[in-house]
Formats: C-alpha cells, sequence, structure tokens
C-alpha cells in the first residue's frame, strides 16, 4: 500500500504533534497528580494542598491532590518514581522520603538521587515533644524522671524512619531512657492516639499540633530547633529546658520523577518559587510554625538533597533507630 502526499502530510503532522517538544509547549494539557505520602490533615498534606491550588491559578491547571501513605512514605514515593516523567505526577517530598530513608533502609525500591528530579524546596518543619495532660510531669526534667521510672512506655511516630520517629530516638539516646515506639501511618493519627491517652506521648510536627496545644488537648514539654519558634515564642527548646544541643529540622519540598523535561521543571519551580515568595503565603506559613524556605532552584535543591543524605545518615546512626 503506497501512501499518497496528504496521507504522509497527516503522519507527519501527527508525529510532531507527539514530539517532547511540542508536547511541553502546551503544558498542562491534562490533569497534575501532587502525590503526598502521608494521610490527609498532616503538614505534607497542608503544603501539598498549597502547591496545587498555587498551579491551579498560576497555571490554569486540573491539579488534585492524592494521599499515598504507607511504608514511611516509601509507597507513595515508589510510585511518583516510576511514573512517566511528563510533568503530570509530582510528590510533595520530605526529609524522610529523599534523605532519612536512604540511611534506614538496606533496599529501598527508589534511589532518592537518581529517581527523581528536584523541582523546589517549600519549607522547613519543627518539631515539638508532647504528652497526654495525663502525665505526671510538667517540665523536660519531670518527664524524663517519670520515662525512668516507668520504662517502656510507647510512643507514637508518622512511621519508621520519619523524623517523628527519629526525634524519640534522640531523646531515648539523650535523656538515657528506654521507651517502645509505636508506628503510626501519619503523624495526625499518632497524635490523637495521644490525645485520647492511648499513647502517652511522641514527637510531632509543630503545625498540625499547634491547636491541640493551645486547647489544651496535649501538654508540650519543648521544641526541637535551635531557636524557639516565632508561631509559638513561650515554648521553650529541648535544649533549653535540659538537652543540651537537642535539634532536630526537617524540610519538605516538591519533586517529580527523574528526566521531567527542563522546560517542564523551571515553570513549575517558578509557581513554586511565587508561592513562597508571596507575603500572604509567608505570613501563613510563619503562623503555622513553617518557615518558608524562598529562592530554592532545581539545581540548588538537587545539591541539598545529597547534603542532606549524609547529614541524616549521621542522625540515624547515632539515633540507633532501625527499619523492620
Amino acid at each position: 500500500m503506497r501512501l499518497t502526499r496528504r496521507d504522509a502530510m497527516a503522519v507527519g503532522a501527527a508525529a510532531l504533534l507527539a514530539s517532547p517538544a511540542v508536547a511541553q509547549s502546551g503544558y498542562p494539557a491534562r490533569t497534575i497528580r501532587m502525590v503526598v505520602p502521608y494521610p490527609a490533615g498532616g503538614t505534607t498534606d497542608f503544603l501539598g494542598r498549597l502547591v496545587a491550588d498555587q498551579l491551579k491559578s498560576g497555571l490554569n491547571a486540573t491539579c488534585i491532590v492524592e494521599n499515598k501513605p504507607g511504608a514511611g512514605t516509601t509507597l507513595g514515593a515508589n510510585e511518583v518514581a516510576r511514573s512517566e516523567p511528563d510533568g503530570y505526577t509530582l510528590l510533595m517530598a520530605t526529609s524522610t522520603t529523599l534523605a532519612i530513608n536512604k540511611a534506614l533502609y538496606k533496599k529501598l525500591p527508589y534511589d532518592p538521587v537518581k529517581d527523581f528530579t528536584p523541582i523546589a524546596l517549600l519549607a522547613g518543619v519543627p518539631f515539638a515533644l508532647i504528652i497526654n495532660p495525663s502525665v505526671p510531669a510538667r517540665t523536660l526534667a519531670d518527664f524524663i524522671a517519670y520515662l525512668k521510672s516507668t520504662p517502656g512506655l510507647p510512643y507514637g511516630s508518622a512511621g519508621i524512619g520519619s523524623p517523628q520517629h527519629l526525634g524519640a530516638e534522640m531523646l531515648k539516646t539523650a535523656a538515657g531512657v528506654d521507651i517502645r515506639h509505636v508506628p503510626y501511618r501519619g503523624s495526625v493519627p499518632a497524635m490523637l492516639d495521644v490525645i485520647a491517652g492511648h499513647i502517652p506521648f511522641m514527637v510531632v510536627d509543630l503545625q498540625p499540633a499547634l491547636q491541640q496545644i493551645r486547647e489544651g488537648k496535649v501538654r508540650v514539654l519543648g521544641v526541637t530547633t535551635p531557636g524557639r519558634v516565632a508561631a509559638a515564642p513561650d515554648i521553650p527548646t529541648l535544649a533549653e529546658a535540659g538537652l543540651p544541643g537537642f535539634e532536630l529540622v526537617a524540610w519538605q519540598g516538591v519533586v517529580a520523577p527523574a528526566g521531567t523535561p527542563e522546560k517542564i521543571v523551571e515553570q513549575l519551580a517558578g509557581q513554586i518559587d511565587k508561592l513562597v515568595a508571596d507575603p500572604a503565603t509567608r505570613g501563613k506559613l510563619t503562623a503555622l510554625a513553617l518557615e518558608p524556605l524562598t529562592g530554592s532552584t532545581p539545581g540548588g535543591f538537587a545539591a541539598y538533597v545529597k547534603t542532606e543524605v549524609e547529614r541524616w545518615a549521621v542522625v540515624v546512626k547515632n539515633s540507633g533507630a532501625e527499619a523492620d
């Protein structure tokens, strides 16, 4: 069968429209998925929805958030790593996903450096030590004494290898106490069990805990940042409360599968930078005890991930934390 000139032109036009260069020029042409590797309601979910809203308005795109919790964020992260690198599947990535897991797991289904294209950092995340109000402790010193008198008390976390897990293990080492880990699928479910009294304490990201602290549903003994948090200046740091040198701060950012076209990455990075630079967004993040990270670039984020893999490897080793 021979092609006519008209047939040949039609085939050529179809091929041109399918080429990456032309496809990119029309980005976004369909729904963008923002995968959040935690349940709804936590810090990562909150930030993922902020980015999704920005992409909707800034790119005139349809952007949906899909919560894919499980396996210390590896479930959602691996799904994104194996997705088409076309800009339509993004991951709200955390320190756990891109740095901690590398040291925690002997075998990961993805490579944090090789399998993702970093787009932009978004926010730094402080943590706090909270206890159920029924626990007979008003200060960090009281609580450490209580832990020593009742060895084996359980604590909750957002999952194995999460900063919440590592923070409690750091407390265990620094204070010389015996505590038992109970992993949850996210920090909010764990915090709800602290409120209900099913577990007595946890190290939690401060953002979802602030309202619970203010309403007296949990008691806070300190934050994990080097200095006090602007949104809650009345809360002492754990370092000043009795554990000198104690520090735990995580970060969150957006990544895409490795191989995502540079032009699309630049579009997305520009939107995130615009979001974080907006005074209203900065005020909102600060009020929620998050640290806005402006000026992030794809290249700078990629370099930062490599240094963070090394830094968190030391934290994991010193804490003694291990994945099952």
